[in-house]
């Protein structure tokens, strides 16, 4: 796994600095606020135990064991890995109210989080790209 960028790191990096580091999909979604196509990033199925990190700065986000499937066509979570992993904004782009996840590490757009999950948990989807996300697998 990659070492997590340093707040140092972070502000020094220009957005040349930002696609050398990402793929394209990956600098569209985390820099650009885009959006895979539904049912088509990696993570959507997966089903390994481990840990989800941004794709940017490698921050740890998300745990397996808060992963579920809704059937949207993206990786749901019903929590973050920590009270402090994201940051909530108000997205009021394409004609619609929704609250945008980014990275608090890096500022790394990863998805939105809607309150259309998991009943008896937190009641909360929060619907992640794939292309934002890397995967460390537990041992």
């Amino acid at each position: 796994m990659t070492e997590q960028l340093t707040q140092d790191d972070i502000r020094q990096m220009s957005e040349s600095d930002w696609q050398e580091r990402l793929s394209p999909q990956a600098y569209y979604v985390l820099r650009q606020k885009g959006t895979e196509r539904a049912f088509t990033g990696i993570y959507t199925d997966l089903e390994d135990k481990g840990v989800y990190h941004c794709q940017g700065c490698h921050a740890k986000l998300f745990s397996s064991e808060h992963k579920f499937h809704s059937g949207c066509g993206w990786p749901s979570f019903d929590r973050s890995i920590s009270s402090n992993a994201l940051d909530e904004t108000l997205d009021l782009s394409h004609g619609m109210r929704r609250i945008e996840i980014n990275c608090h590490h890096c500022g790394g757009h990863l998805g939105h989080v809607f309150p259309d999950g998991p009943q008896d948990t937190t009641g909360l989807r929060y619907c992640i790209n794939s292309a934002a996300l890397s995967f460390e697998k537990a041992e």
